[in-house]
């Protein structure tokens, strides 16, 4: 699914598109997302100023004129485009967000788990956002914070980064990875980590996801950025999907299992 370097690079890619535009309309065509678009958002958001785009964890953020914010999830496979507002629609195009430049955002889901809402008011009240925790790379997410959130704590060191209210945007992909690069074995327990080994973590969750944002993420099944173009940095991946390859570091064949429901991949030597 979309993790943060893929929100990102779409933020990035529409922001130049939306921001001081208006919007002509919003026309819905799929209203059965993850939860069903309000029938009357359309309407509320005719010939709205958009005065900027951002994200918080893996939600994209539009605030309009009037003290308003559009809300959007891409859910596990979706994507936002930037078109022609007469480009003819494709299966799985559920809503246009048509603009005065004559452009069209464009939401593309097949598995239509993602969502559009509008919220009135600060943003980071609403509750999908209230309880998240800090985005990984700015500073309140450091090794002091994650040391007293994995103290005394028996969940797995990989599932815990993996919880929104610890951090967010760590998905399953980056998590593998951040941990080959602090050299933890994923099925620690959170509290069995030492100090150096909680500094190492951070400063991997940081590099990687920086890493992943400067080439556009991490391209699998579903995932293109807002211009259409693929991400990149699955040519950087070190562990994930390299089950029985040989570790790039030590040459020991990568292993895999499945932990939460997810894949989790590690070498057995370079990970401790």
């Amino acid at each position: 699914m979309p993790e943060l370097p893929e929100v990102e690079t779409t933020r990035r890619g529409v922001e130049p598109h939306v921001v001081a535009r208006r919007v002509v309309a919003l026309r819905i065509h799929e209203a059965r997302l993850r939860w069903p678009v309000a029938p009357e958002l359309a309407r509320r958001v005719r010939g709205a100023a958009i005065e900027a785009a951002e994200r918080r964890a893996k939600y994209l953020l539009f605030r309009l004129d009037g003290d308003r914010t559009l809300l959007v999830h891409l859910g596990m496979s979706g994507n936002l485009r930037v078109l022609p507002s007469d480009t003819p629609r494709r299966k799985h195009d559920h809503f246009d967000l048509e603009l005065d430049s004559g452009a069209t955002l464009r939401f593309n889901d097949p598995r239509r788990f993602g969502s559009l809402h509008l919220i009135d008011g600060d943003p980071q009240e609403h509750p999908l956002l209230r309880t998240l925790g800090p985005e990984p790379l700015e500073p309140a997410f450091d090794a002091e914070h994650l040391w007293r959130r994995t103290r005394r704590r028996r969940v797995a060191v990989k599932q815990l980064i993996m919880n929104a209210q610890v951090v967010v945007g760590v998905g399953n992909i980056y998590a593998s990875e951040a941990l080959f690069r602090a050299r933890i074995r994923p099925g620690r327990a959170a509290g069995s980590l030492k100090r150096g080994e909680v500094a190492a973590l951070v400063a991997a969750i940081k590099e990687i996801l920086a890493m992943a944002v400067n080439v556009g993420g991490t391209t699998l099944r579903d995932y293109v950025g807002a211009d259409g173009t693929p991400g990149y940095f699955r040519q950087k991946l070190f562990v994930y999907e390299r089950a029985g390859e040989p570790c790039r570091v030590c040459q020991v064949s990568v292993r895999q299992r499945v932990q939460g429901q997810r894949s989790t991949y590690w070498c057995s030597r370079c990970q401790v």
